[in-house]
């Protein structure tokens, strides 16, 4: 095979390899203690292989690799390169949902307790993952009744401050009321840190400690006040009832259940902490590689501990087979933890109950999502066959995209496009283009604007290749243009004179008919209603127009709430944004006198001369 590398040029050391396409797509990431012998065994009788394996050699053109020092090193640069590249063949994990986290933003001058799902902020404290927001939200009020830290924004705080009033949430006793001091910083430290307490799992202490401060209150006559820690403790005592017991009060653990088939599988995850269930993550994997079970349960763990544990490492983790290497693994967290780590399977008691728990989630998901995409894989594959057939394409359109223009009577015209590989949409592939160069209302003319731009990109970038792929470095397998012969002529006039027309087949899809238009025809291909190929077109193009609407109100949203404090020499994003803050809003800017804004220690005089000019309608 020419892919395979020269004799004695693979090094015999640890490393990641990639394998790429003719476009220099990488579509393989993988990882070895020694390169050499790994790559050699891709290199042998394609009987002895697997099907997807063979299908992999076939589609590379090439094959790279990345020397590290150890074993560690290669598993993370591994997992970094596979994040990054997204390739197709190999596994990919991906949540069946976005989980929600217990937020305390330690970041905050008051912290705060939020129910939050996305990115996490370092510095904050994060619980969870959990199963369904609402359990999460019931658990919450009852500990806000114990432990009344705010849970309002940072807008609303503001305000009530202003206003010298609290909010109804101190009226209930679950608010401490910080907004108008009506909580010491000491006291309000106290609740946050007993909250984090309870939290990590330390239940016992804060009930020990609440008992203590009832009894004191007591002797010392309090009785309102050992009245209220009697109701806290009441609220702690059933909030600690809805957690889940699942070992002894000093064990950290998490379990691991998979259930799976030929080609995909179903992962359930429980996080334990001081003997309580105190988060739940799931995720469907795609095996689009040849995998065993202990290589699926590596990439797993690869996955579940590479970010920061949001309720930090475990001292145990339990799983239904050991992964490949499993000292390598355990040697990986405990490394993080600080502390050693074991990766073991459970063979009877509690531990082997609630693995058996946490597979038979597993096992309800997997199903669950099978009956959901049952037919999928085969509508997909239907599909892309059925558009080769149709519109008598080279090979089957495994990367799609779709063109649509949008404006309102030629303000803000802008272009999209969006991306399908594999008939599913890729997102991070979708781009979005603001039309320069077009007066007016000219979809011709814009259609040209934007496909030239995205197609010469893609030139310049194949003619120079870097070793980090540009935005635009891959070429579609298919172009869909939103409309009729008119659009597709502009298409293929750009395709012509990048001499890509050879290259890359484009067709249009009329709205009114749904007709289909591809060059050299002056009638339109018939896709029968109800095919999947039509049903395909139809999805790309409406995604489309869906991208291409959104940014366009996006921008026309953006010029009509223009601010005042817009285009002020000397006030940039920063200053603004504080200048807002420090007064409470663009309104209270407005009414500012000239020594209130000189009195501002952070902004220069002549800005804020000019700032008064402008907010005064002077300037």
């Amino acid at each position: 095979m020419p892919l395979r590398p020269e004799p004695g040029s693979v090094p015999d050391l640890p490393g990641s390899y990639q394998f790429k396409d003719r476009d220099g797509r990488i579509i393989y990431v993988g990882k070895a203690k020694s390169l050499r012998n790994r790559l050699n065994s891709y290199f042998q009788d394609s009987r002895n292989l697997h099907p997807r394996t063979v299908q992999m050699i076939a589609t590379a053109t090439s094959v790279e690799w990345i020397e590290v020092s150890t074993e560690v090193d290669a598993l993370m640069l591994e997992y970094s390169l596979i994040q990054r590249h997204q390739p197709r063949f190999n596994i990919r994990l991906r949540d069946d949902k976005s989980y929600p986290f217990l937020s305390v933003t330690l970041r905050d001058e008051w912290p705060r307790a939020m129910v939050m799902r996305g990115k996490r902020k370092r510095g904050n404290r994060y619980f969870g993952p959990f199963g369904h927001a609402h359990a999460i939200r019931d658990t919450l009020d009852l500990l806000l009744r114990t432990f009344p830290i705010r849970t309002c924004s940072d807008n609303k705080m503001a305000e009530h401050r202003a206003l010298g009033r609290p909010c109804l949430l101190f009226h209930i006793e679950q608010c401490a009321g910080p907004c108008v001091g009506e909580v010491s910083e000491e006291e309000y430290e106290r609740l946050v840190r007993d909250l984090l307490r309870f939290l990590e799992g330390h239940t016992e202490d804060v009930v020990q400690d609440l008992t203590d401060r009832m009894h004191v209150a007591s002797n010392e006559l309090e009785f309102e006040l050992a009245a209220r820690l009697r109701d806290r403790l009441s609220n702690v005592e059933k909030a600690i009832e809805k957690q889940q017991i699942a070992g002894t009060r000093n064990e950290d653990f998490d379990v691991i259940g998979v259930h799976d088939d030929e080609l995909e599988a179903s992962v359930q995850v429980f996080y334990v902490r001081k003997g309580r269930v105190m988060g739940q993550r799931g995720f469907i994997v795609d095996k689009v590689e040849d995998v065993t079970h202990p290589d699926l349960m590596a990439r797993v763990i690869e996955d579940l501990y590479h970010d920061e544990n949001p309720i930090g490492m475990p001292k145990n983790v339990f799983v239904s087979g050991l992964p490949e290497k499993q000292a390598l693994y355990e040697e990986w967290l405990s490394a993080q933890r600080g502390s050693p780590v074991e990766i073991r399977v459970p063979q009877r008691g509690d531990k082997r109950a609630l693995h058996e728990t946490v597979t038979k989630n597993a096992r309800e998901s997997f199903g669950r999502h099978r009956l959901k995409r049952g037919s999928d894989h085969n509508s997909r594959a239907r599909a892309l066959e059925e558009l080769q057939r149709y519109l008598d394409l080279p090979n089957a359109p495994l990367r799609i995209e779709c063109y649509d223009m949008s404006h309102l009577q030629g303000t803000d015209y802008v272009g999209s496009m969006v991306v399908l590989e594999d008939a599913l949409p890729r997102k991070s592939e979708y781009r979005r283009f603001k039309i320069r160069d077009v007066p007016g209302n000219d979809d011709f003319a814009a259609m040209e604007e934007v496909l030239s731009r995205r197609l010469k990109k893609y030139v310049e970038e194949r003619e120079s290749p870097s070793d980090e792929p540009g935005k635009f470095a891959y070429p579609p397998q298919l172009i869909v243009v939103d409309g009729g012969k008119g659009q597709l002529g502009v298409a293929q006039r750009v395709l012509t004179s990048l001499g890509l027309d050879q290259e890359i087949p484009v067709v249009a899809l009329a709205k009114q008919f749904e007709e289909v238009f591809v060059p050299g025809k002056s009638d339109p291909v018939h896709l029968p209603r109800g095919s999947e190929a039509l049903y395909l077109l139809q999805r790309v193009r409406d995604e489309s127009h869906r991208f291409a609407i959104a940014y366009h109100r996006q921008l026309r949203n953006k010029r009509m709430t223009r601010s005042v404090l817009d285009g002020i020499t000397g006030l940039g994003d920063v200053r603004r944004r504080r200048l807002v803050k420090e007064f409470g809003g663009v309104r209270k800017v407005r009414q500012a006198s000239l020594d209130d804004l000189q009195a501002l220690s952070w902004l220069p005089n002549n800005v804020a001369v000019a700032v008064h000019e402008r907010t005064q309608g002077r300037a």
